[in-house]
């Protein structure tokens, strides 16, 4: 038996949990600011918002085959002549002359007469469909874990205090059985059971410290790498809980933003497919050319042409068909994909609605629980000290008092994130 030391040690864990609620230093952080911060860091969404600046520019590259190409050929050719009996001429009768001088502008204008060019636009835009559908996701998903963590915090906060308050109320027992031993009112057995407790409230406040710290460094690397300073955030436990929504008649997990993603793929396999499509119909081009190519460099020897032509393929279509077929499945892979999701989909909003109800019921039970369990702490306390009760009572009351307070604000944590994953599941 030795109080002294074990009201040092009460004192040091005073301490610890007054520490860990100073040491909270900068600016009071909402739970908004707090989201703002890590949307804002480099993260997912920055690499999502870097893919729909690539789909954009793909979009502007598909475009520019609407455009003619203007090029400018120079050059000078050499063919070693020939002196036949039909006089100088050229030894290679492909070229025109044993010199030919080269100086001219062209432009080549694909016409899209298979639509190939139109299927690239389409292909380019559901990319940017489905990039803009990402950015969403990858936004959702941070705002979701950063609550999460945000809500971990605030609760391992709590439970420091609460589970402090436990090893206060564990350290007067043990200094009243004490007293009461040492004048001979009390049992050795009372005052075992009371340090007995007193070891397991501390041991329980030193895992309630860890995970406030570890909560504490999950939530501060979402946007720095000082996660050792505690965060000043602001506690929303203390705040009355709102009711829950309305229940919605319609469906809107539908909004969610993988569903545009579904689209965004089924658009891009179809595009694909007139592509494919466009290897089996005739591709025509139109080429205006402007310049000199004589036997002479001479400016008045120039000229110009337009040069239409069209390309009719006709060996090629077991290829382009099969190709066809294969996107057209994919296509339909993905709206299965997408029927599977919508049923998975609208489980996880149900789950969510059922559990943001009970969670909510549960709020005022854990109140009641607090209040009885305080009154039943108080009986024991009287009981004991009037030579009527049981050390034992007064030992599980107190842990039946701080269950209670650890129920109560880990339920109004629970309904904080259920409310927030409602808002996920239902497209919000």
């Amino acid at each position: 038996m030795r109080p002294t030391v074990l009201n040092t040690s009460k004192a040091t864990l005073f301490l610890l949990v007054a520490g860990s609620c100073l040491a909270q230093t900068g600016p009071l952080l909402t739970l908004e600011d707090c989201i703002k911060l890590a949307t804002s860091a480099p993260s997912s969404i920055a690499t999502a918002r870097q893919q729909v600046v690539i789909a954009r520019y793909g979009i502007a590259a598909a475009r520019a085959n609407f455009y003619p190409i203007i090029s400018l050929q120079t050059g000078y050719l050499y063919n070693t002549p020939s002196t036949a009996t039909e006089g100088f001429t050229q030894r290679f009768i492909t070229l025109n002359a044993p010199r030919e001088y080269i100086t001219m502008g062209q432009a080549d204008l694909l016409i899209d007469s298979s639509g190939r060019t139109r299927a690239e636009v389409a292909r380019a835009k559901a990319d940017q469909q489905r990039a803009e559908a990402g950015l969403r996701i990858s936004q959702r998903d941070i705002r979701r874990l950063v609550t999460t963590a945000y809500y971990r915090l605030l609760l391992a906060r709590r439970l420091v205090r609460v589970t402090g308050d436990a090893v206060a109320e564990s350290q007067r027992f043990l200094t009243l059985t004490t007293t009461l031993f040492n004048g001979g009112e009390a049992a050795q057995a009372d005052v075992i059971k009371a340090q007995a407790d007193l070891a397991f409230q501390s041991q329980a406040l030193n895992n309630a410290e860890l995970e406030a710290q570890l909560a504490n460094h999950e939530l501060a690397s979402f946007w720095t790498t000082d996660t050792t300073s505690e965060l000043n955030i602001e506690d929303l436990l203390d705040i009355p809980a709102p009711e829950p929504a309305p229940v919605e008649t319609s469906q809107p997990f539908l909004g969610r933003p993988e569903f545009a993603t579904f689209d965004a793929e089924r658009a891009g396999f179809l595009a694909d497919k007139r592509q494919a499509k466009a290897d089996l119909l005739p591709q025509m081009k139109l080429t205006y050319q402007y310049g000199i190519d004589a036997t002479r460099y001479n400016f008045a020897d120039r000229g110009q042409a337009v040069i239409a032509s069209m390309s009719v393929p006709i060996f090629d279509w077991w290829r382009a068909r099969s190709r066809m077929a294969q996107f057209s499945t994919q296509a339909e892979q993905v709206q299965t994909n997408r029927a599977v999701a919508e049923r998975t989909y609208s489980k996880e909003y149900q789950d969510a609605l059922a559990r943001v109800r009970q969670v909510y019921l549960q709020l005022d039970l854990t109140t009641s629980q607090v209040t009885l369990s305080t009154e039943n702490l108080r009986l024991a306390r009287v009981r004991y000290q009037g030579g009527e009760g049981l050390a034992l009572d007064v030992v599980a009351a107190q842990n039946q008092l701080s269950l209670a307070r650890t129920n109560q604000y880990t339920a109004k944590a629970n309904y904080f994130n259920a409310r927030a994953e409602l808002e996920v599941t239902a497209g919000r």
